[in-house]
């Protein structure tokens, strides 16, 4: 059975008894046509289903395409989800659509991703910078105009508008929290690459508040993880040491959920745990779960915005913008208690 072909602008001009060049004048508004032309063209598109080339007709006259383009790390994490439902809720009122690809974290193709919305003429741009990018190539199409906006994390070899959380105060916040509930060993589970942007920050707010609490750093206490099942080993190492740390500070959710599940499945409910992202379902887990808790609908709505005033011809100079967090105090952080011990039964070593 054939395929079915996509109707075209000549399908709508046969149809109608009339020429593609009139079909093209209705349908853009850009030159004069009968009211009687008009509907009967429009009934053509309708009846035929015809849904003319935006992209081909932007090219043609020069103009820019009626898109944002956002180039993420992750499509599958809920948070850059949730960003870009942010941004779509502020760029729909204008009349743009969003766009969306992934990086997978890898440079090049971050680059290759760019590359394909700016050939489309993006009317904005967007990215989530993956580890290790150098965006100097993005200072041309700038310059000529185009709103640029990093998000998450800062662009390297590009002076452009940021939008981030507040990574570091809301770390310190969250530590703070674990050493006044009585914890003195605190160990931390950040992402990778250890060059991130988000991990540096959230690291050090980890130290500041260590040594706001006269806590000593123990390099053996910081490790990493990029997935779940990383942070569900790494949390095994932790647990496993000499001197094990009575609390956890998940750096995001993907590790988290690793962390969350390791301690489920070593019935380990002596840790207390406190992660950077909130969960979904994270306040009715056993125990429900602290969270410094990100605001990532705000932060597309901010870059949104922030894109929009450059195209609206904004022209001061580059700024960061930072988004506050919000420390959510669950059951998972309290103080600490002693670790099951194990005694043999019938031969079996037990809890």
């Amino acid at each position: 059975m054939a395929a079915t072909r996509r109707p075209t602008l000549a399908d709508v001009a046969r149809e109608v008894g009339v020429s593609a060049k009139t079909v093209s004048r209705v349908l853009n508004e850009d030159g004069p046509s009968s009211p009687e032309t008009r509907q009967r063209v429009l009934a053509a598109v309708a009846k035929l289903g015809f849904q003319p080339n935006l992209m081909a007709r932007n090219i043609r006259v020069g103009g820019p395409d009626t898109t944002v383009g956002l180039v993420v790390p992750d499509l599958g994490n809920p948070f850059f989800g949730t960003v870009a439902g942010g941004m779509e809720d502020v760029v729909r009122d204008r009349g743009l659509t969003l766009l969306m690809g992934s990086s997978a974290e890898d440079p090049e193709r971050e680059r290759v991703l760019t590359q394909t919305f700016l050939a489309r003429q993006v009317s904005i741009l967007m990215v989530v910078p993956a580890s290790g990018a150098d965006h100097g190539y993005l200072k041309a199409p700038r310059a000529a105009g185009l709103p640029v906006v990093f998000l998450d994390r800062p662009g390297v070899g590009l002076s452009a508008d940021c939008v981030v959380s507040s990574n570091r105060s809301g770390v310190h916040e969250g530590v703070s929290h674990l050493a006044a509930q009585g914890h003195r060993r605190i160990g931390f589970i950040g992402d990778l690459p250890v060059r991130l942007y988000t991990r540096r920050e959230r690291l050090a707010g980890y130290r500041s508040a260590l040594e706001e609490a006269e806590l000593p750093y123990d390099r053996a206490l910081v490790t990493g993880a990029h997935d779940q099942e990383t942070a569900a080993a790494v949390t095994t190492e932790l647990l496993g040491l000499p001197d094990p740390p009575t609390a956890l500070f998940a750096g995001n959710n993907i590790v988290a959920m690793g962390v969350v599940a390791q301690l489920t499945r070593s019935a380990r409910k002596d840790v207390a745990l406190v992660t950077f992202d909130d969960l979904p379902l994270a306040d009715v887990l056993e125990p429900a779960l602290t969270v410094v808790a990100q605001d990532p609908a705000a932060i597309g709505e901010a870059a949104a915005r922030t894109a929009l005033a450059r195209l609206d011809g904004d022209r001061s100079r580059a700024r960061t913008i930072t988004v506050p967090t919000r420390l959510i105090v669950r059951g998972s952080s309290g103080s600490p208690r002693p670790a099951p011990t194990s005694v043999e039964v019938g031969g079996r070593t037990r809890p």
